[in-house]
């Protein structure tokens, strides 16, 4: 496989040090290449909000970092200041999921637009101006609409103008996390259509960060599963929905229902429990104390990721022994 745009080698994130530090991210590998989309679901807790805050160095100060996040081929966690402002904007950038939280309340939303194509492109105050209103028009808001603050427009407005100051210096990578998560229905169907297309026609890499398998599955093309700050399964987004490898995520999959299948619909299957402390993580595979499918070492060895079929792996002791017993399974004999 060639190198991909965005490469993410053994990142580890730890809050605090000493006795107190907590492991947030350990050890994630992640590759999305050129133009491609690549999803990241976990529950709340699992890691993958700071993951996304790593990439471009968002984190607060006592966050420590170790590991490469190569982007373009240059390592983001080595770059000097300067070098960092300018890849932000330009080289990537992320839509977070609390628009009106992330917009400035006192700025009209075509201000807030210009601004980072003035200061990162050099474009005069007029020239930004018009690439706000014609961002607007792309996202599918009316040019009126950039005199308007922030509270003068709905969430799902808001959303599209978070997306639109994405778009503003042309990044090679959007990074969006949970872009839908406030939206309703309706609305969050018609983001996800927007992001896709959008990505479509100007060949931008994606990492879409969600909690929701079925979201992801329709929009990525690659899918990873992230549990305790690890990435627990990664392949095919259509195949890891349909047949995840890892318990982990057949219980994602399974606790959303599905269109058609009446015995999801009256009776969706959840997972008792929640992700580890990150502060006191279990031994051994860290998902064993909600695993029903759980063996004694579970809880003494810890797990890896391992080919789990195709462009798959999975870090699951069941997939080794799985793909194992299919190998030395005699052939059925042939019907006379």
């Amino acid at each position: 496989m060639t190198a991909g745009l965005l490469e993410i080698k053994d990142l580890r994130v730890t809050y605090g040090s000493g006795a107190s530090a907590v492991p947030a991210v350990r050890g994630v590998d992640l590759s999305v290449g050129s133009g491609q989309k690549l999803g990241l679901a976990g529950e709340s807790g699992c890691g993958k909000s700071t993951l996304a805050l790593a990439l471009l160095r968002l984190l607060p100060t006592t966050a420590k970092l170790s590991g490469e996040i190569l982007l373009d081929g240059k390592d983001i966690l080595t770059m000097k200041w300067g070098a960092l402002r300018a890849v932000r904007w330009a080289g990537a950038s992320i839509v977070f999921q609390g628009a009106m939280h992330s917009l400035n309340a006192v700025h009209r939303i075509g201000d807030q637009i210009a601004e980072p194509v003035v200061l990162h492109q050099h474009a005069t105050p007029a020239a930004a101006r018009r690439r706000a209103v014609a961002l607007l028009e792309q996202v599918g808001l009316p040019a009126s609409r950039a005199d308007a603050y922030p509270h003068e427009l709905s969430g799902g407005q808001r959303q599209r103008v978070m997306i639109a100051m994405a778009l503003a210096c042309d990044p090679l990578l959007i990074v969006a996390d949970e872009p839908t998560t406030a939206l309703d229905v309706m609305i969050q169907a018609q983001i996800l259509r927007l992001i896709e297309q959008l990505v479509a026609d100007k060949g931008i890499s994606l990492l879409m960060i969600s909690h929701d398998l079925g979201v992801l599955s329709d929009t990525c093309d690659r899918l990873a599963v992230m549990y305790a700050g690890r990435i627990v399964e990664e392949g095919p987004a259509k195949a890891v929905y349909d047949t995840a490898e890892h318990p982990y995520g057949r219980a994602l999959s399974a606790a959303f229902p599905r269109i058609g299948d009446m015995a999801s619909r009256r009776a969706p299957r959840g997972l008792p429990g929640d992700p580890p402390d990150p502060s006191a993580l279990p031994t051994g595979c860290t998902f064993h104390p909600r695993c029903s499918v759980a063996l004694d070492a579970c809880a003494v060895d810890d797990q890896v990721l391992r080919d789990a079929g195709p462009g798959r792996s999975a870090a699951c002791v069941h997939v080794g022994a799985e793909r194992a017993e299919r190998a030395v399974r005699p052939a059925p004999e042939p019907r006379s």
